[in-house]
């Protein structure tokens, strides 16, 4: 089974310097208490910025060897966000620059170039990546120019395994208000990608289970779509989003905060959705016949109910003992500079750790 690990996302940190300094202050305590005596996996997040200065000479094979010193090591790369992820807005900016500009392939080229580089002989690694772009702003006419920049890309990284024997797949996160945002929206993204040795070798998909969740879809059935599709999971992210019974959005307004959009999605009592693009905007909306709510803010996925609401955990416990065991697994509730206070009573660390911890014994739970 493939060990569990946490994004570094969850650190700020856009220059090298920046990322050595939240794993040495956070990482290591991490691997201290889960691996002290083997080498411990990282989902690595790594900003535009940071692949520029990786890209000089020698820069790669340094910090590749820092991280060996200390024991860690890069199973996946988060390649969504490009920009700053914390203490300044992000909001829709997140997303660019998105799969119509070439910056965008660029950027998930170098990361692919250093990965490879750290891997071992044999081994595969696995970037994900912006799901073409954010909706709104996105014309149908730019379309073309987005999948042409993904097959340069899948093209590219076939003939960087063809040159070094490291296998790196760009697995696409389908996110919510964007143009794939459901597991059968996933689908047609791969079959306009269509079939071939580069698509089906380098190409997968980055399960986000609390974008799935948001979107009121059924583990199994999302899972099922995928697999009779041929779609595989390259990386699974794991956190839980909020879960509201009852219309009454303005319970949740505390989660309005300026710097992620939290996108929210209502059921009606009729069973169909209404998608709004930041929380302020469904606050505003006073949707009438909603039966519940579910909200975008990642959250510890041992937490099962807020004074407000629910969370999704359940989503998350019928989910995870169905990945194949060798799907790297990794937290991502990169929301901690804006959790509310009584969800910050413990270190970071002590709180990744505990997460992994609850993840393991969720998926063991298997039938």
């Amino acid at each position: 089974m493939h060990p569990i690990t946490y994004c570094t996302n969850i650190h700020p940190g856009e220059t090298l310097a920046e990322i050595r300094a939240g794993l040495d202050r956070h990482g290591l305590a991490v691997k201290a208490a889960l691996s002290p005596d083997a080498a411990f996996p990282l989902g690595l997040r790594l900003s535009g910025r940071a692949s520029l200065e990786l890209a000089q000479p020698g820069a790669a094979e340094a910090f590749g060897g820092w991280l060996r010193e200390r024991g860690l090591y890069a199973v996946t790369v988060n390649g969504f966000p490009y920009g700053r992820f914390h203490d300044t807005p992000v909001k829709e900016s997140v997303y660019l620059p998105d799969w119509r500009d070439p910056e965008r392939l660029a950027y998930t080229l170098r990361l692919a170039r250093v990965l490879a580089s750290w891997l071992p002989a044999g081994e595969a690694g696995s970037i994900s990546t912006v799901p073409l772009g954010f909706r709104r702003g996105f014309p149908e006419a730019d379309l073309p120019l987005a999948l042409a920049n993904l097959r340069r890309a899948l093209a590219a990284l076939a003939e960087l395994y063809d040159a070094t024997g490291r296998r790196i797949r760009l697995a696409v996160e389908a996110e919510p208000g964007c143009l794939v945002e459901t597991t059968a929206e996933m689908v047609g993204l791969f079959d306009r990608l269509g079939t071939g040795p580069e698509v089906e070798d380098h190409l997968r998909v980055c399960y986000d289970c609390c974008h799935q969740a948001l979107q009121y879809e059924d583990p199994a059935v999302s899972l099922d779509l995928l697999a009779r599709h041929g779609i595989r999971v390259g990386h699974v992210q794991v956190s839980s989003a909020l879960h509201l019974e009852g219309g009454d959005l303005s319970r949740l307004a505390r989660f309005a905060e300026p710097v992620y959009l939290h996108q929210a999605v209502a059921r009606r009592r009729d069973g169909t959705l209404a998608r709004f693009d930041d929380l302020p905007e469904a606050l505003a909306a006073r949707l009438p016949g909603v039966a519940s709510w579910r909200v975008h803010f990642h959250l510890p996925v041992f937490v099962s109910r807020l004074p407000e609401c629910d969370t999704t955990q359940p989503f998350l416990e019928e989910i995870l003992p169905l990945f194949p065991d060798d799907a790297p697994m990794e937290v991502e509730t990169y929301t901690w500079g804006v959790l509310p206070p009584e969800l910050k009573t413990a270190a970071v660390a002590d709180s990744i750790c505990r997460e992994i911890a609850w993840i393991d014994k969720a998926r063991r739970a298997r039938s």
